[in-house]
């Protein structure tokens, strides 16, 4: 019975495939009639596509077949070209998944050199190249910078905050030059030094220029010149949400590892996983309505005050994890020679907790750089939007959306989080696996 109803079922399986090709793909008509406004239509498009896919893969059958034969004849050895043929194969799928995946990211950085909106338009080049015409490739007649400039246009900037604008950048090319060089050999102790130097000076003149810029201090005319404007609000916005998240973290989760006999501990505990289950969004109205009794609305101190509620109970579990991973014995030892709970957990905790610090800092930093549904609701003037209301304002114009502006806008918000990424990696691998090892 069993193999009658797979006989059936594959029966009626490949009746679909053969009644989908007959109707849809070789049926120039169905094409025809859902070929939307300014796309070229290609006849078998699918068909090129797919042939082009299998030369590659008989190109990698090709190399593997000449590279074992020449390998077997200079070795004197027999292997197969199938492990090859198969790997080549595996990174081919690597590669067309990694260019479908990186695909948007091209369309918007160049859509953000494109003045014109020409790649959001509906109307078509003619270039006689198909993949031009398309669209596939963007189509830029003239790239320019012009996009760039009306973001920072009319922004003033003080002796001393240029001074700090160049030493953030010294910070940078340090990382970048660090990084390179462990690419090029292999990580010593004094990389992950200079490196740490190089990321704090960074950290600390990005922060000081936040601080010190005044919205006096963008002078130009169009919502668009207040971008950095924008971008300091997020830096002083996730960096104080980030710093509050490593306070409440650090306390709550010292409770729940080593006050193990605390009263209502594992219920608490069970109530942190609890509240994880359901979305931010739901609390929407309650968080409205708290800020607005307390006269928190339109203000940075509520909009902090809302995102640090949200990581008490993540960072509060990972914390735990990963204290727990610390042998007590060192807290014992250091009681012995007359320290007291609080010596203990500011001298010896928290110096080796820095790692994981670091990572609930970040994670905080980054879950709310971009976030918009919250700030939608608590920032509404102008000069206290973060970045993502203010990349919104972009693409509600009431006569034209600016998707240049928006694109070029995107590129450059996105560049601080690259930056962290990139510098913070291992801080962020090892914390992920850090609260999961026990002794």
């Amino acid at each position: 019975m069993r193999r009658l109803f797979a006989f059936l079922l594959f029966g009626f399986g490949l009746y679909g495939v053969y009644w989908f090709a007959l109707n849809r793909l070789f049926d120039e008509g169905s094409y025809r009639k859902q070929v939307a406004f300014g796309s070229v239509f290609v006849p078998y498009g699918w068909a090129y596509a797919l042939a082009i896919l299998l030369g590659l893969v008989l190109l990698v059958l090709l190399y593997s077949l000449v590279y074992t034969l020449l390998a077997n004849r200079l070795q004197g050895r027999k292997r197969s070209p199938w492990p090859l043929f198969w790997q080549g194969v595996t990174h081919l799928f690597l590669w067309v998944l990694i260019l479908l995946v990186y695909y948007p990211v091209v369309q918007v950085v160049a859509a953000s050199f494109d003045p014109t909106n020409n790649l959001f338009s509906f109307r078509r080049p003619d270039t006689g190249f198909l993949l031009l015409d398309a669209k596939v490739i963007p189509y830029v007649p003239e790239p320019s910078l012009e996009n760039y400039a009306k973001l920072v246009e009319g922004v003033v900037l003080y002796p001393y905050q240029v001074g700090l604008l160049l030493l953030s950048g010294l910070g940078l090319w340090g990382v970048a030059l660090v990084g390179l060089l462990r690419r090029l050999r292999p990580g010593e102790d004094w990389m992950d030094l200079w490196q740490g130097r190089a990321l704090l000076l960074l950290a600390l003149s990005v922060f000081a220029l936040a601080l010190t810029l005044s919205p006096k201090q963008f002078t130009g005319q169009g919502t668009e010149t207040k971008f950095l404007l924008w971008v300091r609000n997020t830096f002083l916005i996730s960096g104080l949400t980030g710093l509050l998240a490593v306070l409440l973290t650090a306390t709550a989760g010292y409770a729940f590892a080593r006050f193990r006999h605390l009263p209502g501990r594992y219920p608490l505990l069970l109530f942190f996983i609890f509240v994880q289950m359901f979305p931010g969004f739901l609390a929407l109205v309650a968080i409205y309505y708290l800020l607005s009794r307390l006269d928190l609305l339109n203000t940075f101190t509520g909009l902090v005050l809302a995102y640090s509620g949200g990581i008490i109970s993540f960072g509060t579990w990972v914390y735990k994890g990963y204290l727990e991973s610390i042998s007590p014995s060192l807290e014992e030892a250091a009681m012995v020679d007359g320290a007291t709970k609080w010596q203990v957990f500011t001298r010896i905790l928290l110096p080796l907790s820095a790692p994981m610090f670091v990572f609930i800092f970040l994670l905080q930093f980054v879950g709310t750089y971009s976030e918009f549904v919250l700030a939608n609701l608590v920032l509404t003037g102008v000069e206290s939007w973060n970045v993502g209301v203010g990349l919104r304002s972009f693409t509600t114009g009431q006569f034209q959306t600016k998707w240049g502006i928006f694109a070029a806008a995107s590129v450059l918000g996105s560049l601080p989080i690259l930056f962290l990424f990139y510098g913070f990696q291992q801080y962020f691998v090892s914390g992920y696996t850090a609260g999961a090892v026990k002794e």
